[in-house]
């Protein structure tokens, strides 16, 4: 009882201090970011801003620093798989740093070397920790953090109000073909002959980062029928025949009130139909139910604009409640660079959740 009293005032420590982050405005988007996968740490002794992304380096992470959330200072590689720890081998994904217990914790995906029969996408989860949070980060224990038996990618954590802590990650396509109504309709056109799917799953977390506890639990996946609302969306890659695969991935909980927002990314990630959508629950491991809004932050190039595969979004949430979506995204002129956009996003009373974007204008203060 007692250690989970502990755990569960850290957890309140964590969450003022993400409140207690400056309210300022978004900057020019897009920034001058070359990654994809954004995630921003708010580091409160310092008064500064960490952004770390997928991108900037081989086999690591690079970081990013600012106190205004608009100029942006380089700080290097913060992790490198060039350490005895390492387990990873390329492919390193969609950062995500925690100030947890006076440490720094980053959740990461890489390919496995542990791969006796030669998988193309043996993903799995890792953490690392270090002392700042412009690391340099040490893997925790060589290994992953834990092995599904299917590969996996996009990690995220949620610290729940009493004490708990929840990962959240999405199964690959990788050989997880799917029955659907939209795979049926793709091999009557002869394009594809079958359709793989990533789904996202929910786990509690031990405290420490060491494992999971209990079994992870389904929380979402590419409708299987055409009557489902969610099915034009979350197909066009399909539908516009970029790749015979449905993603649903880069998930993100907060909690507004007294419901759980989910927000993950649908379509391939290199292509212009890359879009978010999000679902709510009462409970941070579900049922989710997905929004008749849905998607919520897309391209524009349709509609005169410059900006298309926007996604992979995370929440900054500032001192004054406003949320910002922090995402990636592509402009007609940077080509197939992903960037990083930075916009306001907000919950009305009636709780649909609306994210302002995508800009390509100056915010003022």
């Amino acid at each position: 009882m007692k250690y989970t009293m502990i755990i569960a005032c850290m957890c309140r420590l964590l969450l003022t201090v993400t409140l207690q982050a400056q309210t300022v405005k978004p900057s020019n988007n897009p920034l001058d970011v070359p990654l994809g996968d954004p995630f921003i740490l708010f580091d409160a002794p310092s008064e500064t801003y960490y952004l770390y992304g997928t991108g900037g380096t081989e086999n690591g992470f690079v970081a990013y620093k600012s106190t205004d959330l608009k100029s942006w200072e380089k700080q290097g590689v913060v992790y490198d798989a060039k350490q005895d720890k390492a387990w990873g081998t390329k492919d390193f994904w969609a950062p995500e740093v925690y100030a947890y217990g006076g440490k720094f914790y980053l959740f990461y995906s890489a390919h496995w070397k542990d791969n006796p029969t030669n998988e193309l996408e043996n993903y799995r989860i890792g953490v690392a920790v270090a002392d700042q949070p412009a690391g340099p980060f040490i893997d925790r224990d060589g290994e992953p953090l834990f092995d599904p038996g299917y590969p996996i990618i996009d990690a995220n954590v949620y610290f729940s109000d009493d004490g708990k802590l929840y990962l959240y990650y999405s199964r690959c396509c990788y050989k997880h073909p799917v029955k659907s109504a939209i795979a049926r309709w793709a091999k009557k056109q002869g394009w594809y002959e079958e359709i793989e799917e990533s789904w996202v799953y929910g786990v509690e977390l031990a405290p420490d980062f060491s494992g999971i506890r209990g079994k992870p639990k389904l929380l979402l996946r590419p409708p299987t029928t055409l009557e489902d609302q969610q099915a034009e969306w979350e197909s066009r890659s399909v539908t516009n025949r970029e790749v015979n695969r449905r993603w649903t991935e880069g998930s993100v909980l907060f909690k507004h009130q007294d419901s759980y927002y989910m927000m993950y990314s649908a379509n391939h990630f290199a292509g212009e139909h890359y879009a978010v959508g999000y679902a709510t629950a009462k409970h941070p491991l579900g049922p989710f139910k997905k929004s008749a809004f849905n998607p919520v932050l897309q391209k524009n190039t349709d509609k005169g604009g410059i900006v298309s595969g926007t996604g992979h979004n995370s929440v900054l949430q500032l001192r004054d409640g406003r949320r910002l979506c922090v995402y990636h995204g592509r402009t007609t002129a940077t080509g197939d660079q992903r960037l990083v956009f930075i916009d306001e996003m907000t919950i009305t009373p009636a709780g649909k959740l609306i994210v302002n974007g995508p800009t390509t204008r100056t915010a003022t203060e």
